[in-house]
């Protein structure tokens, strides 16, 4: 998990300062990942998923496209990608409808031309 997580952010490390993780063994190496990253790790607290509202906010537009009866061996590289272009190009009313790919890389939105 360390590797991946490292992977996945070490390209966009400038703008992460926080993560926030579950307390399952997959985070033991977190101390590892925060030096790296130059970021803050937190833990939400057992049996408290509000505290990670946009986590959980995620796992169930991810389950629109991948329903908890799939199969998760059959999903394909493509079929990810997928999905986490279209999640992350979505406007979110929380982010003044701005998609999350606005607000993390500070893309300005495009305005619309009066008629």
């Amino acid at each position: 998990m360390r590797q991946a997580i490292l992977d996945l952010l070490g390209p966009v490390e400038d703008r992460v300062h926080t993560l926030t993780a579950d307390n399952g063994k997959e985070f033991a190496h977190h101390e590892a990942i925060a030096q790296a990253l130059s970021a803050g790790f937190c833990f939400a607290h057992p049996y408290a998923s509000w505290e990670r509202g946009l986590n959980e906010n995620t796992n169930g537009l991810v389950r629109l496209y991948f329903p908890k009866d799939r199969d998760f061996s059959t999903i394909t590289d493509e079929e990810v990608q997928m999905v986490m272009n279209r999640l992350n190009n979505r406007p979110r009313k929380c982010l003044c409808m701005k998609t999350p790919n606005q607000v993390f890389f500070g893309i300005k939105p495009p305005v619309a031309l009066a008629s």
